[in-house]
């Protein structure tokens, strides 16, 4: 029975992910959702002792689900999901995170932690190549202004280079690390972490 529930839970995230490509393909980018292998590789740096943590992006929840594997308390989540279907099912399998029907560039424009410890770290499944310099620049800055000043970014991609653009990340004092990567993804995938600038690094 169990088998079978994740086998129907396995079919229903494809189909999403196919219907929501077919509508808008920049926005999604992934014709299926990311599989196992690359969200514990996503999430491999953190534990019960991040706090809080942000995910970009989180589609059926693949890296939530990780996340909570990896010692996340539900409620210590927030996941903005710019996708109406998306953010509807995550509400219905994480309903203590704090799931936000928004675009991440709404980081940029409010304090969603007034008053609350910040954020030790962020996830991110969004497709940055895809979206435009600006945008990503505001994504960036109001994702670093939500964490704690260790906090960190773990952003996938496709790609065999870091998604983020060399200008971007000197204009906003960030550095980005290779992390690793999973051929065992479809299609393959790398892993980059993002940071502040570290002393003697600018």
């Amino acid at each position: 029975m169990k088998n079978k529930l994740k086998m129907e839970t396995k079919i229903t995230d494809a189909f999403l992910f196919l219907r929501a490509w077919l509508s808008n393909p920049l926005q999604v980018a992934a014709i299926i959702p990311s599989n196992k292998a690359l969200a514990e590789l996503v999430t491999r740096g953190i534990s019960n002792d991040t706090g809080k943590v942000i995910e970009l992006g989180p589609g059926t929840g693949i890296f939530t689900r990780a996340l909570l594997s990896r010692g996340v308390v539900e409620k210590d989540l927030m996941l903005f999901e710019f996708g109406d279907k998306f953010a509807n099912l995550l509400r219905t399998r994480f309903p203590d995170a704090r799931v936000l029907n928004i675009c991440a560039t709404c980081l940029n424009n409010m304090n969603y932690y007034k008053g609350e410890e910040k954020a030790g770290a962020t996830v991110s499944g969004l497709p940055l190549v895809a979206i435009s310099p600006e945008k990503v620049e505001a994504i960036l800055k109001g994702t670093f202004e939500h964490m704690k000043d260790d906090g960190v970014l773990y952003q996938f991609t496709y790609r065999s280079r870091c998604p983020i653009p060399l200008a971007t990340l000197q204009k906003l004092k960030l550095e980005a690390f290779r992390i690793g990567g999973t051929k065992k993804n479809i299609p393959p995938a790398s892993v980059y972490r993002i940071q502040r600038l570290t002393q003697g690094s600018a």
